[in-house]
């Protein structure tokens, strides 16, 4: 039986992102549903971001408020539980999707067939402040700057319909290889302005998420998510789980090429679909 991926997006994205992919897929006669995780989709978006009057949109509250990572993973937990009834479910996280895959392989290993991290967040020994404090770790410099105060809208708010010429630069080079201004642009255009602070505090469960097939997907142009700490990511998980190690894939590109052309991914995980089943 074929198989449904579940995709989870990264930061400040939505299901949207996944639009490019979903057609890949299903060219090659796979199912796919992208999921909006809690507060993600059409929720942070207002008058005072559309017409870019900043003071205003600095004062508004977030939609994320109030929003945990435990949120996130119940969702997507009930979602795998929908989709399980007809099928494989084969669990996808990008960048900081990571973080609600390992929960959720942890929380039902029983429904998933395997996951698969592209250049995402795969905490083993320690937590996302741990990792962000080690030398693989290396911040991109967007040239982007929150909006408001974090603390007090419980949600970290950016403004991605910037025009500023050395901001839109920055991001390219940040986040794509090959995209075009235009891609660029259009990509920004798909992004919600807020994202939550808790990305949780979860790391792998040998016992659970060990026993899951797992897939990584190494971009190894990747400027956001530096080539380093997937590495590291990968490295510590096989070490704990030496039995099932990672199925290691590498794609030479950045941090959103595979949202942009995502030709060669849906190639990748077309090669997943054929899973093995967990211990």
């Amino acid at each position: 039986m074929q198989p449904t991926f579940v995709l989870v997006h990264g930061s400040y994205a939505s299901g949207r992102c996944f639009t490019a992919l979903h057609r890949e897929l299903a060219l090659r006669g796979h199912r796919s549903l992208a999921v909006d995780l809690p507060g993600h989709g059409t929720a942070g978006f207002s008058t005072a971001y559309q017409a870019q009057d900043l003071a205003a949109f600095a004062e508004e509250p977030s939609p994320l408020a109030g929003i945990t990572h435990a949120d996130n993973v119940a969702h997507v937990v009930e979602t795998v539980r929908r989709v399980s009834e007809y099928g494989p479910v084969i669990l996808l996280g990008h960048s900081r999707g990571g973080f609600t895959v390992t929960s959720v392989a942890n929380a039902v290993p029983h429904l998933l067939a395997r996951t698969v991290y592209v250049s995402a967040w795969c905490c083993v020994t320690g937590t996302a402040a741990d990792y962000l404090a080690t030398p693989a770790f290396r911040p991109p410099d967007t040239g982007v700057n929150p909006i408001g105060d974090p603390r007090r809208l419980a949600a970290v708010r950016m403004n991605w319909r910037t025009t500023d010429p050395t901001h839109l630069a920055a991001l390219k080079r940040a986040w794509t290889t090959d995209g075009t201004d235009a891609e660029v642009v259009a990509f920004l255009s798909t992004l919600d302005p807020d994202e939550s602070r808790d990305a949780g505090t979860d790391v792998v469960d040998p016992a659970a998420w060990g026993r899951i097939p797992h897939s990584y997907v190494r971009l190894t142009a990747d400027a956001s998510m530096p080539l380093a700490l997937q590495d590291h990511f990968i490295e510590e998980a096989d070490a704990l789980t030496p039995d099932n190690p990672f199925d290691v894939y590498s794609l030479p590109v950045g941090h959103v090429d595979p949202l942009l052309r995502p030709a060669a991914l849906a190639e990748i995980l077309a090669g997943t679909a054929g899973y093995r089943e967990g211990a």
